[in-house]
């Protein structure tokens, strides 16, 4: 039974240490440039020239006054009274409680 299982097992070691491995392929670095130290600083430029200065616009004009409106209708005339009399009367108090 152990001569059984045996030759199962060195068959596969075989077959996998048969297998083609890929080689490991080393791709060459392209150098990489490192900046150096600063310089030292430049002379300071000169000052740019003043911008033009735009003209200023002129005043306008005042409006002209406007028309005064038209006058309204007028009433007519109120009619005579009829000589009535009007008496109020006070009313008449609650009864005490």
């Amino acid at each position: 039974m152990n001569r059984f299982l045996l030759l199962p097992a060195v068959l596969v070691t075989l077959s996998i240490v048969a297998c083609d491995k890929p080689a490991v392929v080393v791709m060459p670095t392209t150098p990489v440039a490192v900046p150096g130290p600063a310089g030292p600083q430049g002379a300071t430029g000169s000052q740019g020239n003043e911008g033009s200065k735009g003209a200023m616009g002129n005043q306008g004009n005042q409006g002209n006054q406007g028309d005064q409106g038209n006058d309204g209708n007028k009433g007519d005339a109120g009619k005579p009274g009829a000589n009535n009399t009007i008496i109020l009367v006070p009313p008449a108090s609650a009864p005490a409680n």
